[in-house]
């Protein structure tokens, strides 16, 4: 637990050097650092988009009927939640601005304390210190319970980057702290789609759960916001498709500041998302891939002399040595001598300096380039 400071510099700029040297090997570069999709986006997403590229009027920040009632369905078919109020819905221009806005929108500032976990995608932090409020670093519900300063509670399950997964228990402990204290409580689920142990992988067990799922929840949404992005499942990270629900009246707050900001989603991009929500097809085909090739990667991994912690779901595999020697930019190092490129560990939290995250976003024959690369 502790207070954290946010240095100006852009941190992947670091990798660069090692970018440079895993290009230099006589294969060619491997990168498996950022997690960009790779695979073509569905042809039903396409259609969509261009059935709907006639508009020549503005969109609304709330997005249309339409799409918010596509975003409830989802929810209620995949992720467990059997009521949503489609007014609770945000369509949003991909996660990451909203994760970076949120406790601004939200009218945080000095006096606050918004908590983010210790292994963490960096712009829970960026978008506190954004508002001017401060950043506590905690897994422990007991490290800020009770505090009446903290305004804004961070989860992310699955975890970028240690792909770990919150069960309901724990989520369910979060939402009983904060709301006690009247805060709200935003998870990022984007991996959500992803799940690759059990018991996450069992229908029956309702998969990932959600924040707002009833055994979560309580069946009440107040104070809860579940950010959310097709970027992954869907491959639409160049569509900047995405949206957040839960609390309407939080949502009805944050909406009227949005409209102000001129924060609203192309008309297209609409259409695109409910023919992506409204198609499961294509999301089990993509994790089918990402399946195969976590495998490949994580025998070869492990055949290396490497551990892989957690990563039960995600994109990601969470890489460190298996003897514990050496930290994230030796393994860098070592693995673009190899011609592969990996993000360091450092990037996500002081505590996760002794491993890489491992991306599962190449094409096949680059996967197989990788597998090949370790064995020798």
């Amino acid at each position: 637990m502790g207070f954290v400071q946010l240095t100006d510099a852009y941190p992947w700029d670091a990798v660069v050097p090692f970018r440079d040297r895993a290009s230099q090997h006589p294969g060619g570069l491997v990168d498996l650092s950022i997690g960009t999709p790779v695979d073509p986006t569905p042809q039903v997403v396409r259609d969509a988009l261009t059935a709907a590229a006639d508009a020549p009027g503005y969109p609304t920040a709330h997005g249309t009927p339409a799409l918010r009632e596509a975003v409830a369905s989802w929810f209620r078919e995949r992720r467990g939640v059997p009521e949503l109020d489609p007014d609770g819905v945000l369509p949003t221009v991909g996660s990451k601005e909203l994760v970076a806005t949120l406790p601004s929108l939200l009218g945080l500032g000095p006096d606050d304390i918004v908590v983010v976990p210790s292994v963490a995608y960096p712009t829970y932090a960026v978008g506190a210190r954004l508002a001017g409020a401060q950043v506590l670093v905690a897994d422990d519900v007991a490290a800020w319970a009770g505090n009446p300063a903290v305004r804004l509670v961070w989860v992310n399950s699955p975890s970028n980057p240690t792909g770990a997964v919150l069960g309901a228990e724990h989520l369910r402990g979060v939402v009983t702290a904060a709301r006690e204290l009247g805060a709200v409580v935003a998870s990022d689920e984007c991996y959500a789609e992803l799940p690759w142990v059990q018991p996450w992988t069992e229908p029956s067990g309702g998969g990932v759960p959600c924040l707002l799922r009833p055994d979560v929840s309580g069946g009440d949404h107040a104070g809860l916001l579940v950010v959310y992005s097709l970027s992954k499942q869907s491959n639409l990270a160049g569509y900047r498709a995405a949206f957040a629900a839960g609390d309407a009246a939080l949502v009805h707050g944050i909406l009227q500041l949005r409209r102000h900001m001129g924060m609203m989603v192309p008309a297209p991009v609409q259409a695109a998302t409910i023919a992506a929500l409204g198609d499961h097809t294509h999301v089990d085909a993509q994790r089918e891939r990402y399946l195969r090739r976590r495998e490949a990667l994580l025998e070869a991994l492990t055949g290396a002399g490497y551990a892989v912690d957690h990563s039960e779901a995600g994109l990601y595999l969470w890489v460190r040595p298996a003897d514990g020697g050496g930290d994230c930019w030796s393994m860098l190092s070592d693995f673009a001598e190899r011609g592969i490129l990996v993000g360091p560990g450092e990037f996500y939290g002081a505590v996760s300096d002794d491993h890489v995250r491992v991306a599962l976003t190449a094409p096949d024959a680059q996967i197989d380039q990788a597998v090949d690369r370790l064995a020798r």
